[in-house]
């Protein structure tokens, strides 16, 4: 493989729960008129492959990297049918239905796919009273929670917490959830699109007869996790190499992903580890990747992906650039062990989603 940063084509959904904030407050560009509730940023699902836009593979599709170099792109060592992770930017300017994932049991169990579908909010934009709706009340039974889907009575049967930019909201498969409204948030999930919702109307606003909506409530109490709460969790901060003035957030961890906030106004070199890429979606000023190759500029509102044997690169920005860097972990090199030295305690690292130490 000629490694180099990787810029990949975004499909968009045009969900009822959304507006303009992604080309508004994002500066995404050439998306369509009208609702952009979602823009899916990096892809390998089987209705939404991304394409490769720059260098060396353009015009290619990212699943056929996947499959031709596994080693080099995502990680040594790594096999699986798809890229690991599913990222987007997600506008929930009107409140998103409430609905759940599939875990990887019932994934590969209930549905035939080889798993499911564990998610992490990154809060970008929130107004004063955005609020997420995520796990059940504890004392809440399978009827409890029927009539209170039936009634629309969501709060009360289901956990509310206030959210502001800037936190990071860890959810596993299995545990149903909802958030906003006027809210932008950055996504990253396994690659899955499985869902149940209990809402009356499809994601498009389209009412549903009454025997569908039961039945969907059915399949949504049939997959239900009740023994995780998200929180919100502003992510404990580490130093970003030698540049004060550079900050490195580790905001959610678990076994499918982690994400991290770089914010960078002076230039940081990453030292590239064989076993896993990295993603980068920049949500600010532009940055310059410089490698061994050559060199990319990252726009507001881009996404790529650099591989793992890209080797060493420093990202230099232009003012003061925001960075959310997802990967695959070793949850014990890449999250224990630094947060640990970080002066963290267990119970704090553990809080940023499923951190089994």
């Amino acid at each position: 493989m000629q490694p180099y940063p990787i810029k990949l084509t975004y499909h968009v959904r045009a969900y009822a729960f959304g507006e303009r904030l992604i080309p508004e407050m994002l500066d995404k560009r050439d998306v369509p008129e009208g609702i952009v509730a979602e823009t899916w940023e990096v892809s390998d699902y089987r209705d939404a492959p991304a394409d490769v836009e720059n260098g060396p593979y353009a015009g290619k599709k990212l699943h056929d990297l996947v499959e031709e170099y596994p080693d080099e792109l995502v990680g040594k060592g790594w096999r699986g049918p798809h890229f690991p992770l599913l990222e987007k930017f997600l506008d929930a300017s009107h409140m998103l239905p409430v609905h759940l994932h599939a875990d990887d049991e019932t994934a590969r169990r209930k549905h035939g796919e080889p798993h499911g579908k564990t998610e992490a909010w990154h809060i970008l934009w929130a107004a004063p009273d955005a609020s997420i709706l995520a796990g059940v009340k504890e004392g809440v039974d399978r009827e409890d929670l029927y009539r209170a889907f039936k009634a629309q009575d969501y709060d009360a049967v289901m956990l509310r917490y206030p959210i502001r930019p800037g936190d990071t909201v860890y959810v596993p498969g299995g545990v149903i959830h909802s958030f906003g409204p006027d809210t932008l948030i950055f996504e990253v999930q396994q690659t899955s699109d499985l869902g149940q919702s209990v809402m009356p109307e499809d994601l498009y606003g389209n009412p549903l007869d009454e025997e569908t909506w039961n039945a969907n409530i059915d399949a949504a109490l049939d997959e239900l996790r009740t023994d995780y709460h998200p929180r919100p969790n502003p992510g404990l901060a580490l130093e970003n190499g030698r540049a004060v003035t550079n900050r490195r957030i580790l905001c959610c961890a678990g076994p499918y992903f982690a994400l991290e906030r770089w914010i960078l106004t002076e230039p940081y070199t990453e030292y590239f580890h064989p076993g896993r890429c990295l993603t980068l979606s920049n949500v600010s000023d532009p940055a310059r990747i410089k490698y061994a190759g050559g060199a990319e500029t990252l726009e507001t509102g881009e996404s790529c992906v650099l591989p793992a044997a890209l080797g060493e690169t420093r990202i230099v920005p232009e003012g003061e650039a925001s960075l959310i860097v997802c990967y695959v972990p070793d949850l014990e090199r890449d999250v224990v062990a630094p947060l640990r030295e970080a002066g963290y305690s267990d119970e704090e690292i553990r809080e940023l989603g499923e951190v089994v130490i």
